[in-house]
C-alpha cells in the first residue's frame, strides 16, 4: 500500500511539474521572425515634458531625469499619465516592464483616446496588458473603438513569446490614414485597415496618448473570475523609451498640414514606409496570429450575430 501511495505521489508530482512547465513554456517555445526595428527610427521623448498626471499622482514616480516613470496600483488608487498634446495620426511606442508575481485583475494600458471630448461617440486605440494568474501568464489585448461606446469594441487577444516582467519590451501603435497596426517588439500582431466601405468604424478624431495601471477586476482576468489580490500590492509597472511622433492637433488651425510640414520618408502620417506592411512584416504578423492569438471578435458569434463588415 505504501508503495502504491509513493507511485501516486510521484505521478502527481510529475503532473504538477509538467503543468508548471507548460504554463510558462510559451516564453521559450517561439522565436519571432526578423523585422525592421521601427522603434529605432524615432527619438525618445521626455515623460516629464510631454506628459502630465492623469490620475493617482502619489503613485507616479518619474525617474532618470524624467525619461522613465514607475506607475503603481495599490488599494488606494491606480495611476496614469496623459500626453500634453493631442494627435491626429502618428507612431506611438513605449518600452514597458510589467509587475512580477501574481497579478490577476491588474490592467496596464498604453492607448489613444478622446473620451474626454467625445464621451458618447469617442474613438480609442488600445494596447492593454492583462495580469498574470495561476493558470496563464500576462496576455495582450488590442482594441479599436470608433464613434461609439465600449459595446462597439473590437478586441483581439494574444499570448506573448517572452516573460514581460523580466525586462522592458516595446509595445507600439501605428495610426494613419491607411491603417492601424499594433506591434510588440516591432513584430506586427494586428492590422486594422481604413476602408472607404466602412469609414465609421475607423478612429478619425484627435486623441491623447495615455499610460496607466488600474484595477480591472470586473472583467480583465477570465471575465472577472480572478480579482486583484492586494496582498501582493503594490503592483508597479515601468514605462521608458516613450515615442510620440505624428500630427499634433492644433485647435486654432482649420486644416491640418502635418504631411507637408514633415516631408521625411519616415513620416508616420503618410510616409511610404507606413502606408502598408512590407512582405517581411506581413510574414511576421501571420506568424504572430497563427501562433499566439487566442481570441478575435471576428469569430465571436455570441457577441456579434452579424459579422462586422471589416471581418469579411
Amino acid at each position: 500500500m505504501a508503495f502504491l501511495q509513493e507511485i501516486v505521489a510521484l505521478g502527481l508530482l510529475v503532473l504538477c511539474m509538467t503543468a508548471a512547465v507548460s504554463s510558462h513554456s510559451r516564453h521559450s517555445r517561439y522565436t519571432p521572425p526578423n523585422v525592421v526595428r521601427l522603434t529605432d527610427a524615432f527619438s525618445h521623448v521626455s515623460i516629464a515634458q510631454e506628459y502630465s498626471t492623469f490620475f493617482g499622482g502619489s503613485n507616479t514616480k518619474l525617474l532618470n531625469n524624467g525619461s522613465s516613470a514607475n506607475l503603481a496600483l495599490d488599494k488606494s488608487s491606480g495611476s496614469g499619465l496623459v500626453s500634453r498634446n493631442k494627435y491626429y495620426y502618428g507612431f506611438f511606442s513605449a518600452a514597458i516592464k510589467l509587475p512580477s508575481g501574481l497579478s490577476p485583475g491588474v490592467v496596464v494600458a498604453f492607448y489613444l483616446s478622446n473620451a474626454d471630448n467625445y464621451p458618447h461617440n469617442h474613438d480609442e486605440i488600445d494596447i492593454e496588458l492583462l495580469g498574470h494568474d495561476m493558470r496563464n501568464d500576462w496576455a495582450l489585448q488590442t482594441n479599436v473603438y470608433a464613434n461609439g461606446s465600449t459595446g462597439t469594441g473590437r478586441e483581439e487577444k494574444f499570448y506573448l513569446w517572452f516573460d514581460p516582467t523580466e525586462q522592458h519590451h516595446h509595445y507600439s501603435i501605428i495610426w494613419n490614414s491607411h491603417h492601424i497596426v499594433f506591434l510588440v517588439d516591432n513584430v506586427p500582431v494586428r492590422e486594422f485597415a481604413h476602408s472607404s466601405s466602412y469609414p465609421s468604424v475607423y478612429p478619425s478624431k484627435p486623441m491623447s496618448l495615455y499610460a496607466t495601471i488600474w484595477d480591472g477586476s470586473q472583467w480583465a482576468t477570465h471575465g472577472g473570475k480572478y480579482p486583484v489580490n492586494y496582498k501582493y500590492a503594490p503592483f508597479v509597472v515601468s514605462f521608458a523609451e516613450m515615442e510620440m511622433t505624428g500630427c499634433i492637433f492644433n485647435q486654432t488651425a482649420i486644416v491640418t498640414s502635418c504631411s507637408k510640414a514633415n516631408p521625411s520618408s519616415l513620416d508616420p502620417v503618410d510616409g511610404p514606409e507606413f502606408a502598408r506592411l512590407s512582405k517581411e512584416q506581413s510574414v511576421a504578423m501571420d506568424w504572430a496570429r497563427r501562433k499566439l492569438m487566442f481570441y478575435s471578435y471576428c469569430n465571436d458569434r455570441s457577441r456579434f450575430k452579424a459579422m462586422p463588415p471589416e471581418c469579411k
